[in-house]
């Protein structure tokens, strides 16, 4: 990677993942987009670009202007965002991917776009979730990431393409607020355990989900990326995680730092039937043999991190 163009750059994933490859390959080598913008540091320590991916003329300028040799996709609408508004779910998720891979195709760059375990449905294996099973997800975000999946898997095939991609479990970061996923919960809980002492989960006990703790995501995605392609056999859906836990867990894991946090429960059906059909646990070893997916975090070290850097945020907002 040398030049490179950051879609959805503002969002949950962008906003950490582009300071981090302006750090390793330079502020210049990187050029971040997103639909709006904001006085962040984003905007302001390299080039940005306001881009509304369902654009393709607009994309294609930008990637000829700055002539990049990579591309990473991220802007989409997120689970539970994505299930109340699933038509602009599909024109934003599909239409915006399909752009993004017909640059990438005119520019020859190398591709890379996330998938999700939004991606297996209620039919897949639960427990140690294969990476190749049956994927049947029966969300619109679950549809469009099977679709991203399948179409990046197309353009490899058909055009040579070197597209690769992750399944990412529920993402936790200390960074940017909750964007409308269904493991936002595990975001918020820390929030809640910092500033009140107490969280309301929407997700129900016993609810185990896949995580991993944002520094390692943006590694993985870097070391993806670096991979001997002819390494790869899978490409575009790599299975990756660093834990499964439940709300319970994670407040165990809290309570070991504030002894005195206390865990409710006021269950939301629809995120909670977003979440029943996901899997318990989920299979890396593809992903650990074929690149060298190795996490860092394990849910201690997470949560001791991010209950650290919450509260120094929030000692610099009162300062």
């Amino acid at each position: 990677m040398d030049k490179i163009l950051v879609t959805g750059a503002l969002g949950q994933i962008g906003s950490e993942l582009v300071m981090k490859l302006r750090e390793v390959y330079g502020a210049d080598h990187v050029v971040a987009t997103d639909l709006r913008s904001s006085a962040h540091e984003i905007t302001q320590s390299g080039p940005f670009e306001l881009l509304d991916v369902t654009n393709a003329k607009a994309m294609f300028e930008i990637a000829k202007q700055y002539e990049v040799d990579t591309i990473i996709h991220l802007a989409a609408l997120l689970s539970a965002t994505a299930e109340e508004k699933p038509l602009l779910a599909w024109n934003l998720n599909m239409g915006g991917l399909m752009n993004a891979l017909e640059v990438a195709r005119e520019q020859g760059c190398q591709f890379f776009t996330p998938s999700s375990i939004g991606a297996f449905g209620p039919s897949t294996p639960k427990d140690n979730t294969p990476q190749d099973t049956i994927q049947r997800p029966n969300t619109m975000y679950g549809v469009n990431k099977v679709s991203g999946e399948l179409l990046c898997d197309y353009y490899f095939h058909k055009y040579g393409l070197d597209t690769r991609g992750l399944r990412f479990p529920g993402l936790i970061s200390y960074m940017t607020p909750p964007g409308g996923g269904t493991t936002d919960y595990a975001v918020e809980i820390y929030y809640a355990a910092v500033t009140a002492g107490r969280y309301t989960s929407y997700i129900a006990r016993d609810t185990n989900m896949d995580m991993m703790y944002m520094p390692d995501a943006l590694d993985a995605i870097i070391t993806l990326m670096e991979a001997d392609s002819s390494r790869l056999t899978h490409r575009n859906s790599f299975n990756v995680t660093a834990m499964s836990v439940d709300p319970e867990a994670i407040a165990a894991a809290i309570r070991a730092e504030i002894p005195g946090f206390v865990l409710d429960y006021d269950v939301d059906p629809k995120r909670q039937a977003i979440a029943d059909s996901w899997p318990h646990s989920i299979d890396a070893t593809a992903a650990r043999t074929e690149w060298g997916f190795q996490p860092r975090y394990d849910l201690q070290a997470m949560t001791k991190d991010m209950l650290c850097k919450i509260g120094e945020r929030q000692l610099l907002r009162k300062a």
